[in-house]
């Protein structure tokens, strides 16, 4: 597999530390708020990256962390006259409803900031008995940035530009303009923990350094987040753990682009700002995630009203495809008929397009392309006419079932239970229309809308439409 490596701006072959094994660590979200259409875009694919993984043979680990201590917290604590802790907890359940309403499988762990303040404290300690740290009268800790030569080898930005925007905030006082936070003094009314520099709380990038080593490793196979991360959170993270650790950090960084609303950035001020729950409300989960995969991951892309409504037609296109296809199951019966071995191959070169478009630096607008010729095929070489074998049928819903399940696709369950008497209701309208009785045909059909069941007459006979 080929991933684009923004350490070194080019595709690379994946090659992990440990054979058959993946050790990957993603930012999560600072949990102050309901997670915007914005946050869902990496959460959605490194969740694919983690399932394809998995799929072909790896033994994955993969953090994700929750940052449960940060000036916005604190912001919405006091603005709800609460506590950090109360509002962490809170939107971190929040964060877990749509994560699952996602289809976003919880990760190997996920550490929260508070619960490694410890391993913060050992990880600026060494850094200052290095001399790559230093602290000031007020009880801050900053890292010394001229002191690592490397910084800015993620971004690619001389340290020379980097200086030249940096400023020093009123109350710091910082060696140089560079220097970030490692551990902040604490303030009045705020919440902070005992350290050697006294009362405070860790800075932001210390955190995901520390949670990285502590559960993965001083060396990881993959780092990924968003591309808004890329400078200063992620190129921090390298200084602090490779001074403090002495070795290299991660061997692949991951980034994906940007979203967009209406072709415009994603903002507050200009009103297009949403949370997925106010798009899922209206849409459902499922075409958020479809949006989400439905281009490379690297691509900026574009939300709008239309575009997630035609997410929503090109799923059920595929939900049709498989619910014909699971309908002609239960109807066909034998094992496999003469010429159906080479049906079976030829719906066999779409998994073959799957997985290489997935092998290519996890290309799933290519792999959902894949998909959908797979069900081009499959509603035209098995359908009434064609009568297929239960063992071809139960084949090829296998094969596209399991494609599917590698995007996280498909998952909302939409067959509905039908009981024997609505079953039997089915059966006297189709007898109706095959004695070319219409009235009562149309009769049947009326009474099954009245009790909730929507039906579609098909080739391969009458199904439920699912909502």
């Amino acid at each position: 597999m080929k991933i684009f490596n923004t350490m070194s701006g080019k595709k690379e072959e994946l090659k992990t530390l440990n054979e058959g094994e993946v050790k990957i660590y993603a930012c999560g979200p600072t949990v102050y708020n309901y997670i915007h259409i914005g946050n869902a875009r990496p959460i959605c694919v490194f969740d694919i990256l983690r399932r394809y993984l998995e799929y072909r043979g790896y033994n994955v680990t993969f953090v994700q962390n929750f940052t449960d201590i940060d000036d916005k917290i604190i912001k919405r604590a006091n603005e709800e006259n609460s506590d950090y802790k109360t509002v962490s907890e809170k939107y971190i359940e929040e964060y877990k409803k749509d994560a699952k309403g996602l289809n976003v499988r919880d990760a190997s762990v996920h550490p929260k900031a508070t619960e490694n303040i410890a391993q913060m404290i050992d990880m600026i300690k060494t850094l200052e008995e290095k001399g790559y740290a230093y602290s000031t009268e007020y009880g801050d800790v900053f890292f010394r940035t001229n002191k690592f030569k490397e910084y800015g080898k993620l971004s690619h930005q001389p340290l020379e530009e980097l200086q030249a925007g940096a400023r020093i905030q009123i109350g710091e006082t910082k060696e140089d303009p560079m220097d970030f936070a490692l551990w902040k003094g604490a303030k009045p009314g705020e919440p902070s923990w005992t350290s050697p520099w006294g009362e405070g709380r860790p800075g932001w990038h210390i955190e995901c350094s520390c949670m990285a080593k502590r559960y993965l490793g001083e060396t990881i196979d993959i780092h990924c987040g968003g591309q808004d991360l890329i400078f200063p959170h992620h190129e921090n993270e390298i200084a602090q753990s490779e001074c403090s650790n002495g070795v290299p950090f991660a061997n692949y960084w991951m980034h994906n682009g940007y979203i967009n609303v209406d072709h415009k950035k994603m903002s507050k001020s200009l009103n297009n700002f949403f949370t997925v729950r106010d798009v899922a409300e209206k849409y459902g989960y499922e075409p958020i995630r479809y949006l989400m995969v439905s281009s490379h991951y690297r691509s900026p892309i574009n939300y709008s009203v239309e575009i997630i409504e035609q997410c929503r037609s090109a799923l059920d296109r595929l939900y049709n495809c498989r619910e014909d296809l699971a309908f002609l199951a239960k109807s066909s019966e034998g094992a496999l008929k003469a010429g159906e071995e080479e049906v079976k191959q030829e719906l066999l070169k779409h998994k073959d397009d799957f997985i290489n478009a997935m092998e290519d630096d996890l290309n799933t607008a290519d792999a959902i392309t894949a998909l959908f010729e797979l069900a081009r095929d499959i509603n035209s070489k098995l359908n009434a006419k064609t009568k297929p074998s239960k063992e071809l049928c139960d084949f090829a819903l296998s094969l596209y079932t399991e494609l599917a399940d590698v995007l996280g696709l498909l998952y909302t369950e939409k067959e509905k239970g039908i009981d024997e008497e609505i079953q039997e209701l089915i059966d006297l309208r189709t007898q109706a229309r095959k004695n070319k009785n219409w009235a009562e045909a149309d009769r049947i059909r009326d009474e099954l809308k009245e009790r909730g069941i929507t039906i579609k007459d098909t080739p391969n006979g009458t199904i439920i439409v699912t909502e």
